[in-house]
């Protein structure tokens, strides 16, 4: 849950707390500014990007941000109890564990085995020399970093390396349209599967397995067994309210664990299943010495660029002068703004959107904290920028559906779940075949490698500069 304060369970004095207290010791006047902020609301996006620019001071700045960061959210939430108690989150661990230990039920699929990678798109199913070809393609029109293609190719070389049946992939999310877990099973390796208890979730999943080659591993209670009729109404593990029960099973998975977060939530909840997971690496990373870690990057926020990104940009902006200028004029300076000062090295990519607010925001960025704190142990860590796609969460909010539906226009591809999750689970596969991928002087480096953003990395506008006439463009496409 969020802290008390005197305005109540709030949200915003969290988020406020949380990125001052990131910040202090880097950019202290920075800090005091998250402070002052009075519409924490609409006001969040500047502290946001913030944060990412202070880190680009060294190594030693980045990394401050990210562990102050995570230590204030590990000190500032809290855990209430069935029965009102209240205590603090790092407490969690230390009370004994009052439910029942979880039980695993296995589900072995009956399909024939993939050894060859191969990409859904647009109808078709991309392989070998096609496959390379689309790579290069978006390369080309800058919706994917050259090293996002080099990686992929490097899993198309080694076809080997889609047999995971040596790692342990724990899904946390596992109903996640953007999770790894449908490549996983057709490529027959294990999947830990961990969402919540709702039957229509778990009846998917099951299905999902049974026509693959791998094995799903479900929470189930103690008594229940894979043939169980019904096994889609029994499996299931709570992250907010049962965190230590799912702790404890998790702990005691045979094999080699790659804790991969996908999890999702609507509002002020994603903040807390967000932290609930963080709580439950953290604990799990104590535990045992061989946990992997794995996130999914939005590529609707802040991130540094490299300056090739920035030159690409560039040469947009300078293609398009006379429509650029014209709709400047119209619209008083307030559209098309240029993405990036000329030569800028490395440049700041902003393409925060409004509507997605300021819990997803700090959910998000959390994760991009343990990620940069845990590469830096040394530990095997998969991140990686996903591409704009349409998932479900996406086309519920009529705005950000038509803005993807425009976006085309602007030089962005928005992709199809079924392409963004089986790229995504290329690039994990890779990461974890060559020990979290290359290493790098700056954590931005390593936020920006591989990353698949759709091109906003590239275009020649800020993003948000944009924005609004994406939306105009693609409200008749949002509705069809």
């Amino acid at each position: 849950m969020f802290p008390r304060t005197g305005e109540g369970r709030s949200t915003s004095a969290l988020g406020r707390a949380v990125v001052a207290d990131a910040l202090r010791a880097v950019d202290p006047v920075g800090a005091r500014a998250v402070e002052h902020e009075t519409d924490w609301r609409h006001g969040y996006l500047g502290h946001f990007r913030r944060l990412v620019e202070a880190g680009l001071l060294s190594r030693t700045a980045a990394l401050t941000i990210a562990r102050d960061g995570l230590a204030s959210l590990h000190t500032r939430m809290t855990v209430v109890a069935d029965d009102g108690t209240e205590t603090p989150l790092n407490d969690l661990f230390n009370a004994p564990v009052r439910d029942e230990p979880l039980a695993t039920a296995t589900v072995t699929g009956d399909g024939a085995v993939e050894r060859e990678f191969s990409l859904p798109y647009r109808g078709e199913r991309l392989r070998g020399d096609a496959l390379r070809r689309r790579l290069d393609a978006w390369v080309d029109a800058g919706v994917i970093e050259p090293s996002c293609a080099q990686a992929v190719g490097a899993v198309l070389a080694n076809p080997d390396w889609l047999d995971l049946r040596d790692q342990r992939m724990v899904v946390l999310g596992a109903g996640a349209e953007m999770g790894p877990l449908p490549s996983v099973l057709r490529w027959g390796g294990d999947v830990v599967a961990v969402d919540l208890p709702r039957p229509e979730i778990w009846r998917r999943l099951l299905q999902t397995a049974r026509r693959h080659g791998g094995r799903l591993h479900l929470p189930v209670p103690a008594g229940t067994s894979a043939d169980d009729p019904a096994l889609a109404t029994r499996a299931g593990a709570d992250l907010l309210h049962r965190l230590p029960q799912v702790a404890r099973w998790l702990t005691g998975v045979e094999g080699r664990l790659v804790l991969g977060n996908y999890v999702y939530a609507d509002g002020a909840t994603n903040v807390r299943v967000a932290t609930a997971v963080d709580a439950l690496t953290a604990h799990l990373r104590g535990q045992r010495d061989d946990v992997a870690l794995a996130f999914l990057a939005t590529p609707t926020d802040v991130y540094a660029v490299p300056a090739d990104a920035v030159r690409h940009a560039e040469q947009g902006y300078a293609r398009r002068g006379a429509a650029r200028r014209a709709l400047r004029v119209v619209s008083g300076g307030r559209l098309l703004h240029r993405n990036y000062p000329p030569e800028a090295d490395p440049g700041v990519n902003d393409s925060l959107v409004p509507q997605q607010g300021p819990n997803y925001a700090l959910a998000k960025r959390l994760q991009r904290w343990r990620a940069a704190v845990t590469r830096d142990t040394g530990a095997v860590v998969s991140f990686t920028v996903a591409p704009p796609t349409r998932t479900r969460s996406v086309v519920r909010n009529r705005a950000l559906a038509a803005a993807y539906a425009g976006a085309h226009r602007f030089g962005i591809e928005v992709f199809e779940p079924a392409t963004s999750n089986t790229l995504m689970a290329a690039l994990l596969v890779h990461d974890l075949r060559t020990g979290g991928g290359p290493t790098h002087e700056q954590p931005w480096q390593d936020e920006a490698y591989a990353a698949a953003h759709g091109g906003l990395w590239r275009v020649p506008y800020a993003p948000r500069s944009a924005l609004g006439l994406a939306v105009l463009l693609g409200l008749g496409g949002a509705r069809t």
